[in-house]
């Protein structure tokens, strides 16, 4: 059994497990953490399963956590792992249920002031504009033929549908649409799951957040991304809804079902994989690619819900309301990607599964107006407590794939959280810190308290000092829209 006295100091908040602590292993378990939340990592069983995707065939380098890292299906949330491409394998489990689960940032040219007497109509608008909860439909109604199009076109499909602006999707990951999705491999039960819930945001940890600006750490950055203090800006969270969660259960089904044919052996059969070379392999990529896509074009969808309750309460107050897309990340996700690793460029198939992209200065992959500075990096708080928006470096780029934590991670599992505290506490100890509540259940706002979740200050203070993302602002939230 591995303990935390294995795990040796590799870097500034940064330990690893070497590759012979197991025979199985393929490289070292590498995880971002302080001391404290190492000793957290071990509560559950995110470390066994770090180690657990070591084992993967064909890994490239180390197997890696962030310090949000937490349980989860096989990998650990926050878990990173590449594969040499293209004999490597791909995994739903380093994936996620919730594919292409992410954050989009909007930022307005308000002052938080101005937005502080209208945020109960805010509040209120937003919760009716942006429908929310398990099974939640949305605004449209999607044929056959147009789910497809979703499907292969992402958020470009939006914008030409009038739901947004070409600029949203310049700031958007692979501008709103991956490459070589294919609806054909995406099942039927997952489309039907889908089709009406374009523009929805879902129940457990998503949210739609009004915050305000509360501290500036890189002027230079902050300006890049249009940030400054005081403003009032928004989050959403949220992914690829039940199509997305089909998808996935759908390959995971059938890989079980196929693994055998590969001759390997797993420790844990929820990493259940098959190589990129194999037809299940290629087709599980292009039905992540379409989840992928339906939610981008889901956030886009919601972007305009939001432009419309800030109309619909602002106008007539004088103030100017207009809102933009800062960046939209995802945090659940595979990407085939070109790393340099001991000295050499390799091409590698990155599972991101609770962690998001962190690529520095100059990459191509990032808007022109970004690529100076890096990627903006989106890690969101728990409802009461604070967000940040951090830039990516070089070194993420040396040390873990480009990659950094996505959020402040879950210290409690739903079901201890309710245990603790009911949904009414939990809203009436925000309305205290002056934050608007809007929420399908009250059971949802006790699954969710700021007190499941670890501490998101100390969360991004590690990935600051291992180096892998620089601080560039912080917010505190005024207004908040859960399912």
């Amino acid at each position: 059994m591995v303990r935390e006295e294995n795990f040796a100091p590799v870097g500034n908040d940064i330990y690893e497990l070497p590759a012979t602590a197991r025979q199985d292993m393929r490289g070292p378990a590498r995880i971002f953490a302080d001391r404290t939340l190492l000793e957290k990592a071990f509560e559950d069983r995110s470390i066994e399963q770090l180690v657990n995707t070591a084992t993967l065939p064909g890994l490239v380098g180390a197997a890696m956590a962030m310090p949000d890292c937490h349980q989860g299906y096989g990998f650990p949330i926050g878990g990173v792992v590449a594969t040499e491409y293209p004999e490597g394998v791909i995994s739903p489990g380093g994936v996620g249920y919730d594919v292409n689960c992410g954050v989009r940032l909007l930022r307005t040219p308000l002052a938080w002031e101005e937005t502080e007497p209208h945020l109960a109509a805010l509040a209120e608008s937003l919760f009716r504009n942006c429908p929310s909860g398990m099974g939640a439909k949305g605004p449209i109604r999607l044929s056959s033929s147009q789910l497809d199009d979703v499907l292969v076109s992402g958020a470009q499909w939006a914008v030409s549908e009038g739901y947004g602006t070409k600029e949203d999707i310049l700031r958007t990951e692979e501008e709103g649409a991956m490459a070589g999705a294919n609806p054909a491999v995406c099942s039927p039960k997952s489309k039907e799951r889908g089709r009406d819930q374009l523009g929805t945001l879902g129940s457990g940890n998503h949210f739609i957040e009004v915050d305000r600006v509360t501290h500036v750490y890189d002027e230079a950055a902050a300006a890049a991304f249009g940030l400054f203090l005081g403003q009032a800006v928004v989050q959403i969270h949220c992914g690829s809804r039940g199509f997305g969660h089909q998808v996935c259960t759908d390959y995971v089904e059938r890989l079980q079902r196929t693994i055998r044919n590969y001759g390997f052996q797993l420790p844990d059969r929820q990493l259940v994989c098959a190589p990129l070379t194999t037809r299940e392999g290629q087709e599980y990529l292009e039905a992540m690619k379409a989840s992928a896509n339906f939610a981008w074009a889901n956030r886009q969808v919601l972007t305009e819900g939001i432009r419309r309750s800030f109309e619909d309460v602002l106008k007539g107050s004088g103030s100017r309301w207009e809102v933009s897309v800062v960046y939209d990340i995802a945090h659940n996700i595979a990407k085939i990607e070109e790393h340099s690793v001991s000295g050499r460029v390799v091409k590698v198939c990155v599972h991101r599964k609770g962690a998001t992209r962190a690529f520095g200065p100059g990459s191509p992959a990032l808007p022109e107006q970004y690529r100076a500075v890096g990627q903006p990096v989106l890690v969101p708080g728990s409802m009461g407590t604070a967000s940040y928006v951090l830039v990516g470096t070089e070194e993420a780029m040396r040390l873990s794939f480009g990659s950094c934590c996505h959020g402040a991670g879950r210290m409690l599992s739903r079901k201890a959280a309710t245990r603790e505290t009911s949904g009414r506490e939990v809203m009436d100890e925000l309305a205290e810190k002056g934050i608007h509540i809007r929420a399908g259940s009250f059971r949802g706002l006790a699954e969710e308290r700021p007190g499941a979740y670890k501490d998101v200050d100390r969360v991004v203070a590690v990935v600051a000092n291992a180096g892998i993302a620089r601080l560039v602002a912080q917010m505190q939230p005024l207004a908040v829209v859960k399912g």
